[in-house]
C-alpha cells in the first residue's frame, strides 16, 4: 500500500481511485464494510482501491485538552487498512485551515480536482467540511455532477444487532470487555509505543517489566491483564501487564502499561512494543506491603498463563488487596 501525504502533484497512477472515506479510528468491522463497498466499485470499473483519512483526528484539533481517545495511531491505522487490501492511502493533514474548507469545496476540489475520485463510499454518519455541514446526502447530490459515483453504506451491526463503531470499541475497552472490543474490531486491540526506562522495581521483585507510555492512546479500564507482546507484529510472546497508576509503590501521575513477559527478559529499551490486551484479570489495587504485592503478582501470572494457554482461569483471590 502507498501512503500519500502531499497532493500538489499526484502521479497519474495515484488518481482516479474508488475511495473509502472516514476517520477509520480502530479500522473495525463497520469500517471494513465501507472498504468493501469501495472495493466493489473498484472491481466494477477497474480502479485502484483507496482510503481517505485525516491526521491528526479532527477531535484532537478541536478539543486538544480532552483525554486521549485514539484506538489506532497513524501507523497502526495504515497497517490495518493495508490488511484489508487498500492500494492507496490518502492521509490528509487536518488543521485549522483545512477545517475551514467548505463541504462543497471538499467534494469539488479535494475529491474531484485533486484526487480525481471516480467513486466514493462512506458510512451514514460521515460528516465533512466546515462545521461538519457535509453529509452523505450532499455527497450523493453533488458527487455525480462532478463525475463521482457515491455509495452510502448502511449502519453496520453485528449478528445480534449490536453497534459496530469506534465509540462502541472505546466503551468496551473502558469497561474491560476485551471480548466485545475484539468482536467489533475483528482482531485483538493493541497499544504501541517505545519501551521507556523506569525505576526497575519489577526486576528487584522478580518480575522485570517493559514500560510502555500510553501517549495518545485511549486509556482502557485500569487493572491487570493477560497480554501478548511483539516487536515485529509477527511473533507474539505471552505475558501479564499492569495498566494503571501503581498505587502501592511510587504512585504515578498518569497511567502506564508495565508488561512482564513469561520466561524471557529481552532488552527492549527504546524499541517499539506492541501489546495486545487479551483478558482483564482484576482491578488495580493497593497492597499493604511488597510481600503482599508479590504474592498477588504470582497469582496474576498463573491466571494469565492459564488463560493464554487456552485453559480455565486460575483462582485469583485478591482479598489481600486494598482497592
Amino acid at each position: 500500500m502507498r501512503t500519500l501525504r502531499h497532493f500538489d502533484l499526484l502521479p497519474a497512477d495515484a488518481r482516479g481511485a474508488a475511495i473509502a472515506l472516514g476517520n477509520f479510528d480502530g479500522v473495525h468491522r463497520g469500517h471494513a464494510a465501507v472498504i468493501e463497498a469501495a472495493r466493489d466499485a473498484a472491481r466494477c470499473h477497474r480502479l485502484p482501491l483507496a482510503a481517505l483519512t485525516f491526521e491528526p483526528h479532527p477531535r484532537e484539533v478541536f478539543r486538544p485538552h480532552d483525554p486521549p481517545f485514539r484506538l489506532t495511531l497513524a501507523e497502526a491505522k495504515a497497517e490495518a487498512l493495508a490488511a484489508l487490501g487498500v492500494d492507496l492511502l490518502y492521509e490528509l493533514q487536518f488543521d485549522e485551515a483545512f477545517s475551514r474548507v467548505s463541504a462543497e469545496a471538499f467534494i469539488v476540489n479535494v475529491l474531484g480536482r485533486t484526487l480525481g475520485a471516480r467513486h466514493v463510499a462512506c458510512g451514514p454518519d460521515f460528516h465533512f467540511g466546515h462545521r461538519r455541514t457535509g453529509t452523505p446526502a450532499l455527497l450523493a447530490t453533488l458527487g455525480p455532477a462532478h463525475g463521482i459515483g457515491v455509495t452510502v453504506v448502511p449502519e453496520a451491526t453485528d449478528e445480534a444487532g449490536g453497534e459496530l463503531s469506534s465509540t462502541a470499541v472505546r466503551d468496551a475497552l473502558r469497561a474491560g470487555d476485551l471480548a466485545r472490543a475484539e468482536a467489533i474490531l475483528g482482531r485483538p486491540w493493541d497499544i504501541r509505543g517505545p519501551v521507556a526506562r523506569g525505576a526497575a522495581l519489577g526486576r528487584t521483585l522478580g518480575f522485570p517489566t517493559a514500560n510502555v507510555p500510553l501517549g495518545r492512546h485511549l486509556v482502557p479500564r485500569l487493572g491487570i491483564y493477560a497480554v501478548e507482546a511483539s516487536t515485529d507484529g509477527t511473533t507474539w510472546l505471552p505475558g501479564v501487564a499492569s495498566l494503571g497508576l501503581r498505587p502501592t509503590v511510587n504512585p504515578l501521575p498518569c497511567p502506564l502499561l508495565e508488561v512482564h513477559l513469561f520466561d524471557v527478559s529481552p532488552d527492549l529499551y527504546g524499541r517499539e512494543l506492541r501489546v495486545r490486551l487479551r483478558a482483564f484479570l482484576r482491578e488495580e489495587a493497593r497492597f499493604p506491603d511488597l510481600d503482599a504485592l508479590v504474592r498477588q503478582m504470582r497469582r496474576d501470572t498463573a491466571e494469565a498463563r492459564s488463560l493464554l494457554a487456552g485453559g480455565p482461569p486460575a483462582r485469583n483471590d485478591g482479598s489481600a488487596a486494598q482497592v
